[in-house]
């Protein structure tokens, strides 16, 4: 799919009925025209998908070889790991990266976007809160925009998207506990409105609770930049059953886990075991270094820019890709007090 030309300043002009220098009047100086005009300019404008450019009038028909993205965070090194992949793929094609973040709000997602097509840019890679139900990718399908999700994975195949299989890699997580004896686990998830990933590990952790014929716990669900998870902890840790394990949506809420289960006096893993999810570095350097699900983070990045330059380049829309994830044991999981592995 090869997106159409932007709509230039002279298109949006002939369909208002002004000059180019007042379209382009209403975008740097609106105070200057009146009322009636700006109206009809701005409607000419919606009508046409124009968006005024950022980066000089004479791209608005000339390629800019940059590549737009946009992620929750660069604090996360899940992202900024990606983010290495995208780069190193569009150096290769000589292009450039213009970066976006989100902060994890669904919300803030339209600005964003639109953002990134203010500069022009020829295709976007996104990870989004919830990629199913989603205006801005519907927008960009509207408008012929090409572009690649990664880490969201949407069920039926219906986006372009590169991922790991997030239920699959969060039950094999889950499995790893059941298989060390545990028997009471419970998750800990970054919230569910603001990642469909999350979302998916959720239910990986029912499969593998139901496969043991086990009883799944309510998720207990916190921000995604938690400073302090110990009432949280304390208030899971207080049940009548209190969970021996714990299996956190992602390795730095992980590491939050086991900050604050120290500082309540629980130790990891002689207390509480714990899993996470991303396969970060920092998750490999700590001791105990924490046992997690990998996923290959520069791949995902790599392989959703090479897809976008195929489809820039006239090739169909990519089918989603799923690359495979693996288990990397590390010293945050042991069997539970008095009782030994499963068979």
């Amino acid at each position: 799919m090869t997106a159409p030309r932007p709509a230039t300043i002279q298109q949006v002009a002939r369909k208002a009925r002004v000059s180019a220098a007042t379209v382009s009047r209403l975008f740097n100086h609106p105070g200057l025209l009146d009322p009636a005009t700006a109206t009809r300019v701005r409607r000419a404008a919606t009508a046409l998908n124009f968006r005024p450019s950022r980066v000089g009038r004479n791209l608005r028909t000339e390629a800019t070889r940059t590549l737009g993205v946009l992620v929750p965070t660069l604090a996360n090194p899940v992202f900024a790991e990606c983010l290495d992949g995208i780069a190193a793929a569009a150096r290769d094609r000589g292009y450039s990266i213009l970066v976006e973040t989100t902060d994890y709000r669904a919300d803030a997602e339209h600005a964003t976007t639109e953002a990134l097509l203010g500069h022009r840019v020829e295709g976007l890679i996104l990870t989004v809160a919830d990629a199913r139900r989603n205006p801005e990718l519907a927008k960009l399908e509207r408008e012929r925009v090409p572009y690649v999700l990664v880490y969201n994975q949407v069920p039926g195949g219906r986006r372009p998207t590169v991922s790991v299989d997030n239920r699959a890699a969060a039950r094999d997580a889950v499995r790893l506990l059941v298989a060390a004896g545990h028997r009471r686990i419970a998750m800990v998830s970054g919230s569910f409105r603001a990642s469909d990933r999350a979302q998916l590990r959720y239910l990986g952790y029912r499969d593998a609770m139901a496969a043991a014929r086990l009883a799944a716990a309510e998720p207990v669900e916190v921000p995604f930049d938690i400073d302090d998870a110990r009432p949280a902890l304390a208030a899971v840790l207080a049940r009548r059953s209190a969970p021996t394990a714990l299996f956190c949506s992602n390795d730095l809420l992980a590491l939050v886990v086991m900050r604050d289960l120290a500082r309540l006096g629980r130790a990891v893993p002689g207390d509480v075991s714990v899993v996470g999810f991303d396969g970060i570095r920092l998750s490999e350097v700590l001791q105990p270094a924490l046992t997690t699900v990998v996923q290959p983070s520069r791949a995902i990045g790599r392989a959703a820019a090479e897809r976008l330059f195929a489809e820039l380049a006239g090739a169909a829309r990519p089918a989603p890709l799923l690359l495979p994830h693996r288990l990397r044991a590390g010293g945050t999981v042991v069997p539970p007090r008095g009782s030994s592995p499963k068979s």
